[in-house]
């Protein structure tokens, strides 16, 4: 089935672009000495900056060539760059070099919106969950993957994993372009009813824009410095316990998609509130420097992130339609990642002055702001709908 094969393809890209995440201040002090909190924020920030650029490129290109000849072409050559990036011992060159390999293998989030197209709006749901959790366990094995190889092998090794992802994501494109099999040009959505451009509340991209900017901005504040801040008073320090901590909201993903598929409901705009509600609970047990609390508020934190994001996502391709689909979630993703930016612009700094522990209190007060802003999006949307109920 070419949903099944698309969300294994998922799966392979997420794990080889989550390698590093959790590890980047122990990569460039193993790998170049770089042992400053900010000069890792700058990193971790300019490839947010090129995937803000790069995502919303491949979508403009997706209207004229196919998603899967694009892939066919970006992932070659994002894994040429990761070999580079093995190779190289100049840090001015990994970071050019890193880079632009990130503008590449940015692509992969075209067979995102791509999956939705080729499924009835009714299916959307469900398979928005799967996708979430598809990029929590692929968080998860790429965090268990890059803390063994930094624990047990030389930190570079990791691109050449990272390599065999890319041309693993090319060799499954060019295979689904000439197979018989795979119906890859049909789109399936718009059979389910009419086109639903016109129900797009004004507005309401730059809206959904704001709100999940400050979203992700709160969300990952917290991630490039937790293995360290684990570290800094939990009994058990090895990269690999670091890792699984930090992937625990993984975890728990895979299990709130199992609980949701067995429910079937669909509590709409306020599980969005609801969810964030929980997440607060959860940053503030995160950031109390205990092993059992910071482990307890992992698992709140990870049921509501899960909840939020998706019927966030959700709420997205509902009111889209599958035409614009690409060009939609790469603006909300171009907001979604200005967030990103911003955090690791911001956190570098922030870790420096003030300690470990300061970017869950940052992020708490962000998802109240959040929560309060949704608030009243969230009435005008409620209102839309009722006129569109009465037509």
């Amino acid at each position: 089935m070419l949903k099944t094969f698309l969300i294994v393809m998922t799966l392979v890209a997420v794990v080889s672009d989550y390698l590093l995440h959790p590890f980047y201040p122990q990569f460039f002090e193993l790998r170049f000495g770089i042992k400053n909190p900010e000069l890792v924020g700058y990193y971790f920030a300019a490839i947010c900056f090129m995937v803000m650029i790069a995502f919303p490129f491949w979508a403009y290109v997706s209207k004229k060539v196919s998603e899967l000849n694009i892939l066919v072409y970006t992932q070659f050559v994002a894994g040429i760059l990761a070999l580079l990036c093995f190779y190289t011992e100049s840090y001015t060159a990994f970071w050019i070099i890193s880079l632009t390999m990130v503008i590449f293998k940015g692509s992969y989030l075209l067979v995102y919106p791509y999956i939705l197209k080729i499924i009835t709006k009714e299916e959307h749901p469900s398979t928005i969950g799967l996708l979430s959790v598809v990029v929590h366990l692929g968080g998860i094995l790429g965090a268990v993957i890059g803390g063994l190889t930094v624990d047990l092998i030389d930190p570079r090794n990791i691109f050449l994993i990272m390599a065999l992802g890319d041309f693993i994501q090319m060799g499954m494109s060019g295979y689904l372009l000439r197979s018989k099999k795979y119906a890859t040009g049909l789109i399936v959505s718009e059979e389910s009813g009419p086109k639903e451009e016109h129900f797009l509340p004004k507005g309401f991209i730059l809206k959904l824009g704001i709100i999940t900017l400050i979203l992700y901005f709160s969300d990952f504040l917290i991630r490039p410095f937790f293995s360290m801040y684990w570290e800094s008073f939990s009994s058990f320090k090895t990269k690999l316990v670091s890792g699984t901590i930090y992937a625990i909201p993984g975890f728990v993903a895979l299990i709130a998609l199992w609980i949701n598929n067995r429910r079937n409901t669909n509590d709409g705009y306020k599980g969005i509130i609801n969810a964030l509600f929980i997440a607060l609970i959860g940053l503030f047990l995160q950031g109390v420097p205990s092993e059992l609390f910071v482990v307890t508020g992992r698992i709140i934190y990870g049921w509501a992130i899960f909840q939020g994001v998706v019927k966030f996502d959700v709420l997205l391709f509902e009111l889209s339609s599958p035409e614009s689909y690409a060009v939609d979630y790469s603006k909300i993703h171009f907001f979604q990642n200005l967030g990103v930016l911003l955090a690791s612009l911001s956190v570098g700094i922030v870790v420096e002055d003030f300690g470990l522990q300061i970017p869950f209190s940052i992020a708490f007060i962000g998802f109240i702001i959040t929560l309060v802003l949704y608030f009243f999006v969230f009435k005008s949307v409620r209102v839309h709908h009722k006129q569109l109920a009465k037509t």
